[in-house]
């Protein structure tokens, strides 16, 4: 088996073990007519390069845990050089690390891109180099793709219809005219863009007041303010529906802090570990399981196909998975 972690500084500390990104290496191969990589001369593994946005968040530390797995299970087929970020928002970095990949020779990139339009051109660069594209998690921008000319297969969940199960699993624990606010992702993220608008469409249909839309950019800390503040403007507020997990645990601390748990219900999105606990208690009453251990593995057998098959690959869509709290001594709901 052989997996490579590059860093964004906390991928050797949070998947294990003090691995060390290797040199670059070779550049990569020349595309081929159909726009995808060559296979490696000589019957050489390809590299996938798996690229994700932080890895101090507990969903991307399981994506690159499920990818790391599926390598082992097929060390004969591929290599894998996994890279993270730091936090959500250092979009210099991940283009960094996109090139990176490219300088050490990758055959293909699978990308949960921090921005949807700031990593088209680095893409658009790599695929003129033959290097094969996939975009997982967080959709890149249509629009920008199609000017640059990046063609890249999108797999990954469809965020508005989950968070508008979201939301609806959330108006079912309140009334008609309740006030509510929402604390979206990056604002530039097509997936924060998504999630938002389906708890829009969820409140709008329920009959809520959504009196405040604020940024948290993915961010607990962030989120935690931000919450502090929304409960201090806002006496009547009976909801907060947050864009993942990390907010929704900041804007439940700001709950407790202001003596309102169980007063003001919390959504996230993304059902990570330490979600869990709070689902456990009722500090926060629902979230989505979008299966992020397994999304880069399916980014991955996109590329592996695409490579194989010298051509591009379909979009694919993944499976959400709404989780409400769990009742004392059973197990989480998943309607």
């Amino acid at each position: 088996m052989r997996v490579i972690l590059g860093v964004g500084l906390l991928a050797a500390v949070l998947l294990g073990g003090g691995c060390k990104p290797s040199a670059p290496e070779s550049a990569a191969p020349p595309a081929s007519a159909s726009g995808a990589a060559p296979a490696p001369a000589g019957g050489a593994q390809p590299r996938i390069a798996l690229v994700m946005k932080s890895l101090a968040n507990d969903f991307f530390s399981n994506m690159a845990k499920g990818a790391q797995a599926h390598q082992a299970a097929h060390a004969g087929q591929y290599e894998l050089a996994v890279f993270g970020i730091k936090n959500e928002t250092d979009l210099s970095e991940q283009v960094n690390l996109v090139e990176q990949a490219v300088a050490q020779g990758a055959a293909a990139i699978v990308i949960a891109p921090a921005d949807s339009k700031a990593l088209v051109p680095a893409l658009r660069r790599a695929q003129q180099q033959g290097i094969v594209i996939i975009n997982i998690d967080n959709r890149l921008d249509t629009d920008a793709a199609n000017q640059a000319g990046l063609h890249a297969a999108f797999v990954g969940p469809d965020n508005r219809d989950a968070a508008r199960r979201v939301g609806q699993a959330l108006a079912a624990r309140l009334k008609a005219a309740d006030e509510v606010a929402i604390i979206e992702g990056a604002t530039s993220a097509f997936n924060s863009q998504q999630r938002r608008a389906g708890f829009e469409d969820a409140m709008q249909a329920a009959g809520m007041k959504v009196v405040a839309i604020q940024s948290g950019d993915w961010e607990m800390e962030k989120a935690n303010t931000v919450a502090a503040n929304l409960l201090s403007a806002h006496p009547r507020l009976r909801a907060i529906l947050c864009g993942n997990d990390n907010m929704a645990i900041g804007a439940a601390a700001a709950a407790a802090a202001a003596g309102r748990t169980g007063q003001v219900l919390i959504a996230g999105f993304d059902d990570i570990a330490a979600i869990k606990p709070l689902l456990a208690d009722g500090r926060v009453v629902v979230t989505a399981d979008q299966h992020g251990d397994q999304l880069a593995v399916f980014g991955i057998e996109a590329a592996l196909a695409s490579l194989k098959n010298a051509a591009a690959v379909a979009d694919r869509a993944t499976a959400v998975d709404i989780v409400t709290a769990i009742p004392a001594g059973g197990p989480q709901s998943r309607p």
